[in-house]
């Protein structure tokens, strides 16, 4: 079962560098569009709103897989320029993911109490004062498991630019070992699941250190949250 099991390794593993471009981007673009977004979704403006509302259902209500190869495919025949894979994918992890953690920031921001921003008032904070130094920090805490959650689902759905050639992990397992090796098809993908799963838990321990500093920030005490597709499963764990 493990035979030629340091020839598998090396070759994923040179997968590996583009996986971590492609979620690293992606995450970065996510980060800048979901407050972008999700702030814009409580704007007092309708049409920012509106356009912001357009973004998030647009993005979040179609295929990902389309939204890769509109952007990779269709819209160089529309504009004659064609954007390298690992950047088109980037992109697209980005807006993809980027609709989802709109709502995240939204629901964070409405979940700090009412008082807050009332008290904040009352010292003649500018609204954009309020929400920097009274609200977002508060919300923040509250934003990172979730956002925890949403970056480990983007670096797995990192694995579909291997569709536009970009060789990443599932692309050196899938199209360069399986072919010639698929008598030993289980070992491959076996070691894609534990790569992924390193990765996943590398991010998992960054956002808890996130965690703690944002909670410090905000005063309160840290504490690890068990969540269940991005919601509370109801047990927590202090650490």
């Amino acid at each position: 079962m493990f035979d030629n099991f340091s020839l598998f390794l090396s070759t994923l593993l040179k997968g590996v560098p583009l996986t971590v471009a492609a979620t690293g981007g992606g995450i970065v673009l996510t980060i800048v569009l979901s407050f972008v977004a999700g702030l814009a979704m409580l704007s007092r403006s309708r049409l920012v709103r509106f356009v912001a509302r357009v973004y998030v259902e647009g993005w979040r209500g179609t295929s990902e897989v389309v939204q890769l190869f509109w952007i990779y495919f269709a819209v160089p025949l529309l504009v004659g320029f064609q954007l390298v894979p690992l950047w088109a994918g980037i992109l697209v992890l980005g807006l993809n993911h980027g609709a989802y953690g709109a709502e995240i920031v939204r629901g964070a921001v409405q979940a700090v109490p009412r008082a807050q921003d009332e008290g904040a008032i009352a010292l003649n904070m500018p609204p954009v004062q309020r929400m920097r130094r009274v609200i977002l920090p508060q919300a923040f805490v509250e934003m990172v498991p979730p956002f925890n959650n949403l970056f480990i689902q983007l670096l797995k759905s990192s694995s579909l630019l291997s569709l536009i050639t970009v060789t990443e992990i599932t692309y050196q397992g899938q199209s360069v070992l399986v072919p010639n090796y698929s008598g030993q098809s289980l070992t491959i993908f076996l070691m894609m699941l534990v790569l992924y799963l390193i990765l996943s838990v590398v991010i998992t321990v960054v956002m808890r250190l996130v965690e703690r500093w944002a909670a410090k920030v905000a005063g309160r005490p840290p504490t690890a949250r068990v969540r269940v597709n991005g919601s509370k499963a109801g047990m927590e764990l202090g650490i």
